[in-house]
């Protein structure tokens, strides 16, 4: 293990003008990665297909209640443990994002309660980083009905609902009311994001869509606030934290607003990061116009999600060294934009299966040995949204189909349906395999516990543990060199 954190007790941070400040005024500038999969679940970081919950359910049915239930405690304690807090800590980043599911904390059959083992899961994970002098910022992934139309906000669903009912909206101010009486005063914390990639439809009078949005932040800050008056408000811009023109003029006070910044140059697509002028001022510019709200009203920027993914060495060789090394050059390019003014950052991410964590699992771990072939399988019916390298292999049943379809919808309507950066096919993708497709094959991978002991079972989720985990040096050497740059 690397030698242990060299960064001070965390203290207290407030707002000033555009920098996030200690108590004694000096600038800290966050930088850190987000530990999804572990207490809000992605299909593609931990293997499954389709939504957490439906996940949980399938294994539940074949394991049966406490089985499973042992399964998820373990796989989450090995997810994020001392050892990960002190390597983290070791490459001189101060700040771990926890995302984290609702699900945790309320019961959708008895919403009124809240559950105490919701806040043993967080309780630890922010304890490990007050040992490490790790910041933490809370972020609620995942709220009733879902916030945004992604696999991510696990509704199970196409359609964002919490911006549908009241009752929904009104359970997750619950929540962080019941968090900021939690972690009032609580000096770890950096702050609270209270909602991820918030996507409403609902149009301002203005024309600018996020109009509940607003109106739910403004609900949650005076909520937030009457208990907790001190932690910072990390806010997520609408239409997945790329969009502030339904704003209001006057930003909330002490509050960070945050966008996500991910380059497609960074992804398995034809035009990939060479270095050259025209690609850095792409990039430059798309930042820009994500920050010009921040800019404009003069508050600090955190960066709440960003990075590349990357290709499998161990199955791809020196093709997948020579994609990835362009991978680390488009990061590099990324975080030096950032340095220039002082954003605050959370790479996404720090641990999963290889696709693009900071630390992945042993391909020859067990857990992996077992969900191989099911991954494959997922992989090559182009499940994932975000783990899916190519799609060629099920085109020939797609295509004809989706222009089948394409071809009922007068053009005029084809880009109608919000969000609007998501095309026709985007659309019908994410109904028919994300959702649909996904739940039934979801099955497969849930049949592979079968009758697996708790001996077995805790030997699939200690495959998680950093010990048995590989490192991404690539990734975390270029991390940890930002660390050190102000």
């Amino acid at each position: 293990m690397a030698a242990a954190s060299s960064s001070p007790p965390c203290t207290m941070l407030r707002v000033d003008g555009t920098r996030i400040v200690n108590p004694a005024g000096e600038t800290v500038i966050l930088k850190g990665a987000g530990v999804g999969g572990m207490l809000n679940m992605e299909n593609f970081i931990t293997g499954y297909s389709g939504h957490e919950h439906e996940h949980r359910a399938q294994l539940t049915e074949v394991l049966g209640e406490e089985k499973a239930t042992f399964f998820f405690d373990r796989l989450i304690h090995h997810f994020f443990a001392e050892a990960d807090a002190e390597y983290f800590a070791s490459l001189g980043l101060n700040c771990i994002r926890i995302p984290f599911n609702y699900r945790h904390f309320i019961d959708d059959l008895n919403p009124d309660v809240i559950n105490e083992k919701g806040f043993k899961l967080l309780d630890r994970c922010v304890d490990l980083c007050a040992k490490n002098n790790l910041y933490v910022i809370l972020d609620m992934h995942a709220v009733p009905g879902g916030q945004n139309q992604d696999w991510h906000s696990d509704s199970g669903l196409t359609r964002a609902l919490f911006w549908d009912f009241k009752d929904h909206q009104d359970r997750a101010i619950q929540l962080w009311e019941a968090i900021a009486k939690r972690y009032k005063g609580n000096p770890v914390i950096a702050g609270y994001n209270p909602l991820n990639e918030p996507a409403d439809p609902n149009k301002t009078a203005s024309g600018h869509y996020g109009a509940r949005v607003v109106q739910w932040y403004e609900r949650a800050e005076k909520a937030i606030r009457a208990i907790d008056p001190d932690h910072i408000l990390f806010i997520d811009g609408n239409t997945y934290a790329m969009d502030f023109r339904a704003f209001p003029d006057k930003p909330l006070p002490n509050t960070v607003y945050a966008c996500h910044d991910y380059s497609m140059m960074g992804f398995p697509v034809p035009e990939q990061f060479e270095g050259t002028q025209d690609q850095k001022d792409k990039l430059r510019s798309s930042f820009e116009r994500k920050v010009q709200f921040m800019r404009e009203k003069n508050v600090p920027i955190w960066n709440g999600e960003f990075g590349p993914v990357y290709q499998n060495e161990h199955k791809d060789g020196a093709e997948a060294v020579k994609t990835n090394a362009k991978r680390f050059a488009l990061l590099e390019e990324q975080l030096e934009i950032y340095r220039e003014t002082g954003v605050s950052w959370s790479i996404w991410l720090y641990k999963d299966i290889g696709y693009q964590g900071m630390l992945y699992v042993d391909p020859d771990s067990a857990y992996m040995k077992l969900i191989k072939g099911f991954v494959e399988k997922k992989q090559a019916l182009g499940l994932d949204f975000w783990g899916v390298v190519n799609k060629d292999g099920v085109k020939h049943l797609y295509e004809p189909f989706l222009q089948g379809l394409k071809d009922m919808v007068l053009p005029k309507y084809q880009e109608a349906k919000y969000p609007k950066i998501w095309t026709f096919e985007r659309q019908f993708e994410r109904v028919v395999r994300e959702c649909l497709l996904s739940e039934y094959v979801g099955w497969e991978m849930a049949e592979l516990f079968r009758g697996k002991t708790e001996e077995e079972l805790e030997e699939l989720a200690a495959s998680f543990s950093l010990e048995k985990c590989k490192m991404r040096d690539g990734l975390n050497k270029i991390l940890a060199e930002d660390a050190t740059k102000k």
